[in-house]
């Protein structure tokens, strides 16, 4: 294992967009997460994905990293709000449900933050469950994102629906990975786990971002 190295970085309006944007990721696990996709989709060509986008924050930096490899991102949400941002949950945002059917609704912001951000050309929004659309999907990936829900039924789906879908080398990013249970759920913990347990090779931590690279044994 290492700590993260010094990568490629976004340009300041790009990043500035990415403070900008509504969502939770803090700053030093973005430019780990745009290292790896920078790098990934680089040396592949292949596209990048990401699963839990939320209102657009990561797939910000996400979609610069793919531009600049002349590829593409792929964001797969539902867009109705994970566990935790329901109405009575910590982070419930109502000026996010739609008033006309009283549910979550963060697409109209995501494509909002890609619009600002000049980035629309070079992300391609996957609305819907996440098992479904792995299901359905034929391609590799360079890069796979899992920051969707944190239940241990969501986590590991996210898992096993994508992670077959790397190709050899490819790298499979885990956000909010806490061994400390006093500091968050631990579904995406044993997630990181069993990638390892798998044959995984850790690349690196940053905060509770997790880099690691699809091994041929994987």
């Amino acid at each position: 294992m290492t700590t993260t190295r010094e990568g490629a970085r976004p340009a300041p309006e790009v990043l500035a967009a990415f403070e900008a944007a509504t969502g939770f990721m803090p700053l030093d696990e973005g430019l780990a997460l745009y290292a790896a996709a920078a790098e990934a989709a680089g040396r592949t060509g292949l596209p990048l994905l990401e699963i839990g986008t939320y209102c657009g924050r990561s797939a910000i930096l996400l979609a610069d990293a793919a531009r600049s490899a002349g590829t593409v991102a792929l964001t797969v949400d539902h867009h109705r709000g994970s566990e935790e941002q329901q109405p009575g949950w910590e982070y419930h945002d109502p000026g996010l449900v739609d008033p006309e059917v009283g549910r979550m609704d963060t697409l109209p912001l995501f494509r909002r933050t890609l619009h600002r951000a000049g980035l629309e050309d070079h992300v391609i929004a996957l609305v819907g469950r996440s098992p479904q659309i792995a299901a359905v999907w034929g391609g590799k990936l360079a890069l796979v994102f899992i920051d969707g829900g944190h239940t241990d039924e969501h986590a590991t789906g996210d898992y096993e629906g994508w992670a077959p879908h790397l190709a050899e080398d490819g790298l499979l990013v885990v956000h909010d990975v806490f061994p400390d249970p006093a500091d968050g759920g631990q579904a995406p913990y044993r997630v990181y786990l069993r990638a390892l347990a798998e044959g995984f090779e850790e690349v690196s931590v940053t905060g509770s971002l997790r880099v690691l690279r699809r091994s041929a044994a994987a």
